[in-house]
């Protein structure tokens, strides 16, 4: 380390990403009374808890519990989400006086809207006495017996790192493939945004249509250049997983579309002529070969009416086959394989002292306020440990 590199601040722990995780992680270690740093790049404090539930934040699920996630390896999630549970965060709202309300199915939604949260989340760290930095860029992460990370506020150095930047679902409000990066870099098995045995995750507005699918399977042919795989293919709410994903996602190229055959025993244009004059809905008529939302879907959201078969054109149902067939889809990223995770603390089994929390793991909470509980249940699960 040169002179000019001299470090300008030193920690207990460095937790670079703000948001749902990063926050819960830095409050909960710095009350156990480490020293803590977090940072992000971002100016705006917690965007993406900001914007969800239509700026109300649908911040946790009463009903939440393993079987509510998805993942690899199904029972990563265990351990952290038992040790924190929706009543310890709706505690940290009582003791704030933070009013919420009940919707649907166990969803809880703050009466007062994100800020709220936000403003709660900041203040407990304030008060544990938590170091902030933002809008902090991050360069270059080097660790001997230490972890040093150069940054635009100067180098600063601390015994434990942890990765809370969520993944590449809203470039819009800042996200990235950081964490993917250092994740690489220590050598942890997931990405090289050229991934291997991994899910895939696809931009929130690209995806919506499709994150009702949640669970849904199909027996799909994935193709990449010359690499393809027919296997199970797997709906997440975040994207797709499943035995057929996780083979192509090691040969997939970032930025690249993927193809997949929906229909890999059909040829879809023999089919379709062959029933030319079905008055079945185009959705009810496709629900005999696909799982029925997805046949809604295909049938609402890839062609503009959904209206009997024998009303549509040989023209229009040949485009129809041919996308069926041969389905192009682009994904923005990856998760980090939580089999390189230690699921009581989250720390790197390889890596002593680097630990990843929130989104970027490959751990995926159905739609309703599940995604929010593993943000709390593994920033806490981290918090206790470093």
């Amino acid at each position: 380390m040169t002179k000019k590199e001299s470090v300008v601040a030193t920690s207990d722990v460095i937790i670079i990403g703000a948001g749902a995780a990063g926050m819960m992680c830095a409050l909960t270690a710095a009350q156990r009374g480490r020293k803590v740093v977090l940072l992000d790049h971002y100016a705006k404090l917690a965007e993406k808890i900001r914007i969800s539930g239509g700026g109300r934040c649908n911040f946790t699920n009463l009903n939440s519990k393993p079987d509510n996630y998805l993942s690899h390896n199904p029972h990563f999630c265990r351990s952290a989400l038992s040790r924190y549970t929706p009543q310890h965060f709706i505690a940290l709202l009582d003791k704030h006086g933070i009013g919420y309300h009940e919707k649907t199915l166990g969803q809880l939604f703050c009466d007062d809207g994100s800020e709220a949260i936000i403003s709660m989340l900041k203040k407990e760290c304030d008060d544990a006495g938590v170091k902030w930095l933002r809008p902090c860029e991050v360069g270059e992460i080097r660790r001997t017996t230490k972890f040093t990370v150069m940054t635009s506020r100067g180098l600063l150095e601390a015994d434990a790192l942890v990765i809370a930047t969520g993944g590449l679902s809203i470039p819009k409000i800042g996200a990235t493939p950081f964490g993917y990066k250092v994740a690489e870099q220590f050598g942890l098995p997931m990405t090289k945004l050229k991934p291997g045995l991994v899910p895939l995750t696809f931009h929130p507005e690209e995806w919506a249509a499709y994150a009702d699918l949640t669970g849904a399977s199909v027996d799909a042919v994935v193709s990449f250049g010359k690499q393809r795989f027919r296997e199970n293919l797997l709906f997440t709410h975040r994207g797709l997983s499943g035995p057929a994903i996780l083979q192509i996602s090691s040969y997939w190229e970032a930025g690249q579309p993927l193809s997949i055959d929906l229909l890999p025993d059909l040829d879809m244009r023999e089919v379709f002529t062959e029933h030319v004059k079905s008055k079945l809905l185009l959705s009810n008529f496709l629900a005999q070969y696909l799982p029925k939302k997805l046949a809604d879907i295909v049938a609402t959201q890839w062609i503009a009416e959904n209206k009997p078969l024998n009303q549509y054109s040989s023209k229009v149902l040949a485009a129809l086959a041919d996308r069926l067939k041969n389905w192009q889809v682009t994904p923005t990223g990856t998760m980090v394989d939580t089999h390189a995770l230690s699921s009581k603390t989250m720390e790197s089994n390889e890596v002593p002292g680097l630990y990843f929390v929130g989104e970027v793991m490959d751990v995926t909470g159905q739609l309703g306020g599940y995604n929010f509980q593993w943000a709390w249940a593994s920033g806490y699960a981290a918090g206790c440990a470093v």
